[in-house]
């Protein structure tokens, strides 16, 4: 277990800037995910962290120790990544004490480690089947386990979990999480699912063009995103955004609204008026989807009980004051 630290990290590959300058303390023991879509520099940040890429700029430091300099090897890390990477023609207990028979680890610790840790994740029936005869979750806790058996300081986990179907993302995040729970370990997740990153971290990173754009736990970031960018990536539809002068302030400013704080209500008596230009229901709620005039479109999430109006009718929007999030031109929250 340790504490990991970047402070003001960078990144450059020639003259292109990836990472602008990152800084985070990481307590012992705590789940930080990295979340941000595609080329928005997490798994080039997660990947300085672990010594696959040179720092251009600042400082990493695990345990309190500097590891900008230090081989991956050295820096009491392991990572877990999307594709397994396990050796086909070896046993899952193989697979899982291959490192510790590099580090030369004697063979009775290794069957120790090796038990303990196929227990913790429910692998012992399959200790001597090949990788081609389990699922793919049971791959993904072989690739777990091996990471596990090293007692690192830090966990590094980078997009474990894409290439699995719905149902089963579903309960290995929650099995990650109790797993990480249960050893007590440090660790850093990188994801581009804000669903994932919600319901798993202690804290998140939400990372857009190489920036942080805000550090904070799950629900503060969610009520209280920075700028518009976290407002409309994380939540689930995701935020709705329309010019202030859509409803009598200045052109200078757009306004966020959740589609849960909003409510349709007569045509007139909201704080704008639109068209239903279609509807999904979804059992526990429906999604009704409004087209302003102007073209803005906007996403009403409200009760299955609650009706739903036909497409083509002209409906009021209402919300309240309080639920609206304001931002500049820059895109920061005012």
């Amino acid at each position: 277990m340790a504490t990991l630290t970047l402070e003001n990290v960078k990144k450059s590959f020639g003259k292109t800037d990836v990472i602008h300058g990152v800084s985070i303390d990481v307590e012992d023991g705590e789940f930080i995910v990295i979340v941000g879509p595609s080329g928005c520099g997490k798994s080039t940040l997660l990947r300085m962290v672990a010594g696959l890429e040179t720092v251009t700029a600042g400082e990493i430091q695990i345990g309190g120790r500097r590891v900008n300099d230090v081989e991956p090897m050295d820096r009491d890390i392991a990572m877990v990544f999307q594709n397994y990477a396990l050796y086909p023609h070896m046993s899952v207990f193989d697979n899982m004490a291959y490192g510790l028979k590099i580090a030369k680890t004697p063979r009775p610790e290794i069957e120790q480690r090796v038990a303990e840790a196929a227990k913790l994740l429910q692998l012992e029936p399959y200790l001597q089947r090949k990788p081609r005869e389990l699922s793919g979750g049971q791959r993904q806790r072989v690739a777990m386990g091996r990471a596990i058996v090293r007692k690192p300081a830090v966990f590094l986990f980078d997009e474990p979990l894409s290439n699995l179907d719905a149902k089963l993302r579903v309960q290995m995040r929650l099995e990650i999480k109790a797993l990480q729970r249960a050893l007590g370990v440090t660790a850093l997740y990188v994801t581009h699912d804000q669903v994932e990153a919600m319901t798993m971290a202690d804290r998140m990173i939400v990372m857009n063009g190489g920036v942080a754009d805000q550090i904070g736990a799950p629900l503060e970031v969610y009520s209280n995103p920075a700028t518009e960018f976290v407002a409309g990536f994380i939540g689930s539809p995701p935020t709705n955004f329309l010019s202030s002068s859509l409803i009598g302030g200045t052109g200078d400013r757009r306004i966020g609204i959740r589609p849960e704080h909003l409510r349709l209500s007569a045509v007139g008596s909201g704080k704008l008026n639109g068209h239903a230009a279609f509807s999904e229901a979804l059992g526990a709620e429906s999604l009704i989807h409004v087209k302003c005039a102007d073209g803005t479109q906007i996403t009403v999430r409200q009760e299955a009980a609650a009706d739903i109006p036909a497409e083509g009718t002209e409906v009021g929007l209402a919300w309240d004051a309080k639920d609206e999030m304001h931002f500049d031109t820059s895109g920061r929250r005012v």
